[in-house]
């Protein structure tokens, strides 16, 4: 096992790192920006190391100084956390490269699955189902329009690099198809530094349903569920939850015999999230995240497995020591991200938090860095704290959820705890008939 090791992030996920560190015995390397000098995650490491300006670019994408840190404090691995730079096969490659372990898959498998169109037709050769479109990227407008007409409209056209909703663009009918060609690619490209495109059949009420994995050194590849992340607004999640309400203990078993099958022939290592479309009672995959999930709580409070812990144990050439049959799933989990937003503009509320209260009792986990006096700085993603809630029953889980968010208390800056308050009451939510379409139409 590891004795110390580098944790490249910040934020919730930086502690949430450290915490299993420590649970294992091993020391931490905080990194920060000069705008994170007084973060959470610095004071409660062993040790921290600055490594920039406040720009991400500076700092928590600066790979020189990240491998630096890790060389000068004696750290024998680094964590990537998820985010910057935990799906860059390049940065994976230099840490290797330094004689220290990059805790994720492999270089290898970040590159093949980190490109959308490689990773659709890799899981298409492993027998994995996908959503209908183009047999790769689209080399032109005239391309785009042979297969829209093949697929029939409405159809997508995505970006092959890159995620978070940027490079996406509708076209509902062959009038509109130009534009969106356009415009996804001038995004990607000004996004991801690449405007290749690829064209999916748009589906008009799936659910967006995703499958967490665990794959060792040594052969053993399982699944810890799936997770239900179709609550979404502008293609970025804002409530999961584990299991999906849309989907039986029978279907769940089948996709995961597929996934691990096709997990297996290709050597993956270490955690990762396949995603799906799902309607009609057809799952497609879309994209795989070779990294930790922000909503890998969730998937925690169902089985008991610490996600974190196995990822390291698995980078340290540990084998998982259990098998699919022996993970049981007990119960329902909820997970809310909350951000410094304005909950009725979304307007961002970078500022000083007055006041700090985190809800507690049975069931009730909350994953944040902030405390009173902290100021959240304008320069980073928004998501400053996210609220799980397990139960014995979904009914329960979503009654300690609504207990839980009137008793959080931040003041200082605008958070979305009213949003998630409104999600809650709402009928469709709580019947479980919602889908990834659902909430631009709430909010």
């Amino acid at each position: 096992m590891f004795k110390k090791i580098l944790i490249a992030n910040r934020g919730e996920i930086a502690l949430r790192v450290l915490r299993a560190c420590r649970e294992l015995g091993i020391a931490s390397v905080a990194v920060h920006s000069t705008a994170d000098a007084d973060a959470m995650h610095v004071r409660l490491a062993d040790e921290s190391v600055c490594i920039g300006p406040p720009a991400a670019r500076d700092s928590y994408l600066n790979m020189p100084a990240i491998i630096s840190a890790a060389l000068i404090t004696g750290a024998e691995a680094i964590h990537p956390g998820y985010g910057f730079l935990s799906e860059n096969a390049a940065f994976a490659e230099m840490v290797e490269a330094h004689d220290l372990v990059f805790i994720g898959p492999t270089a290898h498998h970040i590159r093949i699955m980190g490109d959308k169109i490689t990773a659709k037709t890799t899981m298409d050769d492993l027998g994995v189902p996908l959503v209908p479109g183009s047999p790769g990227e689209l080399a032109s407008l005239e391309d785009a329009r042979v297969v829209a007409e093949r697929i029939m409209y409405p159809v997508l056209i995505k970006a092959a690099a890159g995620g978070g909703g940027r490079g996406m663009k509708v076209a509902q009918n062959a009038g509109e198809l130009e534009a969106a060609w356009r415009e996804a690619r001038a995004e990607a490209a000004a996004a991801f530094g690449n405007n290749a495109v690829y064209m999916e059949k748009y589906l008009d009420k799936p659910r967006h349903i995703e499958l967490q994995v665990l794959a060792d050194n040594h052969g053993e590849v399982v699944h810890i569920g799936e997770r239900d992340c179709s609550l979404q607004r502008r293609h970025q999640k804002v409530l999961e939850e584990a299991g999906s309400p849309a989907i039986s203990a029978t279907q769940r078993d089948a996709l995961g015999e597929t996934v691990i099958k096709a997990l297996k022939k290709i050597g993956y290592r270490n955690a990762g999230t396949l995603e799906f479309l799902y309607q009609d009672g057809q799952f497609a995959f879309i994209e795989m995240n070779t990294r930790l999930q922000v909503e890998h709580p969730v998937s925690e409070a169902i089985s008991g497995i610490d996600l974190v812990r196995e990822q390291i144990r698995i980078a340290a050439g540990e084998p998982l020591g259990y098998t699919q049959a022996d993970i049981e799933f007990s119960g329902h989990a909820l997970e809310c991200r909350i951000t410094a937003e304005d909950p009725l503009t979304f307007a961002p509320s970078p500022g000083t938090v007055v006041m700090f209260h985190p809800p507690g009792g049975l069931g009730v986990r909350v994953d944040s860095a902030l405390y009173a006096g902290y100021r959240v700085p304008p320069h980073y993603d928004s998501l400053i704290a996210k609220l799980i809630t397990h139960g014995r029953t979904r009914p329960e889980a979503i009654a300690r959820m609504k207990r839980a968010l009137h008793e959080f208390v931040i003041t200082g800056i605008k958070t979305t705890i009213p949003l998630h308050q409104r999600i809650l009451e709402a009928p469709d939510f709580i019947a479980g008939d919602y889908t990834i379409h659902w909430l631009e139409r709430f909010v």
